[in-house]
């Protein structure tokens, strides 16, 4: 059985389109990742450096895109079966109704995009938050099947938050 994962940030840029990348690459088939966002960037690109340090860890950035949580509440949208929101502002929003009541867990990070500095530094901060979301997603990834059960995938996922 393969777990749908939807991830959630306000711009779907950099956060949620790294966390749907590393997913979808250590997923093993298991789980196929989704991102989405509240306020999509306009042009549907991702950020350049979230895209930059994606392609520099051996990761495809094939199909992404910034869309908008809307097209996951449509009918003929895949049903989740875990919807986590990776920045703060995403996580006090009034979400979309999901088809199914997925599980839901909010796993925090600083947004990069935020970054100050020269170059070096914004990128660094790219890599960081790839690392931090890459540590939290392979614990998930090497839970066994009884943690990933849909009656305790809430509970689970809400408690790598503190992984």
């Amino acid at each position: 059985m393969t777990l749908h994962v939807l991830f959630l940030c306000t711009h779907n840029a950099a956060r949620s389109i790294l966390a749907e990348a590393v997913l979808n690459h250590i997923g093993a088939g298991r789980f196929k990742a989704y991102s989405a966002g509240s306020s999509p960037r306009g042009n549907q690109r991702p950020h350049p450096m979230a895209l930059d340090v994606l392609e520099k860890a051996g990761i495809s950035t094939a199909g992404l895109r910034s869309k908008s949580w809307d097209e996951f509440g449509l009918p003929d949208a895949p049903r989740m079966d875990l919807v986590i929101t990776v920045c703060d502002n995403a996580a006090g929003e009034a979400c979309p109704y999901w088809p199914g009541r997925p599980a839901t867990a909010h796993w925090g990070y600083p947004d990069p995009s935020e970054a100050q500095g020269d170059e070096a530094h914004r990128l660094e901060a790219f890599r960081q938050t790839l690392h931090a979301i890459r540590r939290r997603l392979e614990l998930l990834v090497n839970l066994p099947a009884a943690s990933l059960d849909r009656m305790v995938l809430q509970s689970t996922a809400r408690g790598l938050a503190d992984a």
